[in-house]
This record gives C-alpha cells, sequence and structure tokens, in this order.
C-alpha cells in the first residue's frame, strides 16, 4: 500500500527487456535506499514493483512484466529519464493522500496544460468506461501521486498542482500527448460497482410496492 504522496524523484539507469521482461533499474536518492530488501514494494511512477536485488545500492532493480508494460507508461520510458518514487507505507505512517494499491487501471493522455503565477493545471483524457469513477473533488492518482479532481466533463477531467507538487514530482516536465499512469480511487470504485450492481433490483422492488 502507498500513500499518494510521492517521495521524490529518481532518475532510470537502464531498462532492458529479455523475453518480455523489462529489468529496470533506478536510481534513488541514497537516503531512500535504507533498511530497502529483496521483496520490497516502491512504487515507480504509481506502479508497484518489486525490488529484485540490493547489492548495488543507490541503483535499485525491478522485473517489469509484459501486462504491466502493456497497461502502464513504464514501456514507453528511456535511460535517463525521471521518475517518480514512493516507497510502501509502514503501519503508523501519516496518510497524507489516499491510499493507494499502485495496481496501475489505464494510461492517461495529458490534454492541456495552463500555467498561471500560483498553480498549474492540466486536463486529462482517459477511456470512456473510466470515467463513472471519476467525480468533482474526488481522488485520483496520477503517476503515482494522490490528486484532487478539479472538473469533470465527458472523458476528461482536470487537475491543479501546486508549486510544491510539481518540484516535487515530475509533473512540472509534463507535455501535451504526454502519457500517464493513473489509479482509480478503490473505495470510489468499489461503491460506483456495489450500486450499479444493487440498483435495478432496487427500482425493481420500489415498483412493485407502488
Amino acid at each position: 500500500m502507498f500513500t499518494g504522496i510521492v517521495q521524490g524523484k529518481a532518475t532510470v539507469e537502464s531498462n532492458n527487456i529479455n523475453n518480455g521482461i523489462m529489468r529496470l533499474v533506478v536510481k534513488l536518492p541514497k537516503q531512500n535506499t535504507k533498511q530497502l530488501l529483496i521483496g520490497a514494494s516502491v512504487a515507480i511512477n504509481g506502479c508497484c514493483l518489486t525490488v529484485v536485488n540490493t547489492d548495488n545500492f543507490p541503483l535499485v532493480p525491478f522485473d517489469v512484466i509484459d501486462e504491466t508494460l502493456n497497461v502502464t507508461n513504464l514501456g514507453n520510458i528511456k535511460s535517463s529519464d525521471t521518475v517518480n518514487f514512493e516507497r510502501s507505507a509502514k503501519v503508523g505512517d501519516e496518510i497524507g493522500g489516499h491510499t493507494v494499491s499502485g495496481h496501475v487501471s489505464a494510461l492517461a493522455i495529458i490534454k492541456k496544460i495552463d500555467k498561471n503565477q500560483d498553480n498549474v493545471s492540466i486536463r486529462f483524457e482517459i477511456d470512456q468506461k473510466f470515467t463513472a469513477y471519476i467525480f468533482d473533488k474526488g481522488f485520483v492518482a496520477l503517476d503515482g501521486c494522490s490528486l484532487t479532481v478539479c472538473d469533470v466533463k465527458d472523458n476528461q477531467f482536470s487537475v491543479s498542482f501546486i508549486p510544491e507538487t510539481l518540484q516535487a514530482t515530475i509533473f512540472g516536465d509534463h507535455f501535451i500527448g504526454k502519457q500517464i499512469n493513473f489509479e482509480i480511487d478503490s473505495s470510489t470504485q468499489t461503491t460506483v460497482d456495489t450500486i450499479k450492481r444493487l440498483l435495478p433490483d432496487m427500482l425493481k422492488n420500489i415498483e412493485l410496492s407502488t
């Protein structure tokens, strides 16, 4: 589990693919490798990955399977790119964002970027089938960053970024057309799916009782 509070930016050292599996090596800040063990979970651009070797810190290797490469933007990154990272939460940690599983739902595409003196607003486009889970003032995780939805229109939604978030994450370097990992808030998805499943029977019972 993750909190959606990105701990910093890391540099991709290499990303070699062999037999459909990418060995992704990321250089983390040295202070973020303390007590990092084999099998530990680290979110890279919001995607939960498992540490496979601890012999060469601060270089940290992960194996990324083809399914993950197909669903996320990790298949598009290259050596020297910068990624968001967050180590998994510990019991008792403050949940400053919202609960994030690290299981990316799909890719969002940046359609518009508006900059002003105080913040940056970015509009994202997603597949229509996910729009039922996006609400004004609801949560969404974008490249691992817990964010609040500002407005929703059709299959697009916008999010505003304060200067601190832009500095601490890779969003300050994003551009129109870039693909972003997004994860639906699990509690929102559960609520929506439950209502959709139960509503027909509820309406039928109301009709029968009137």
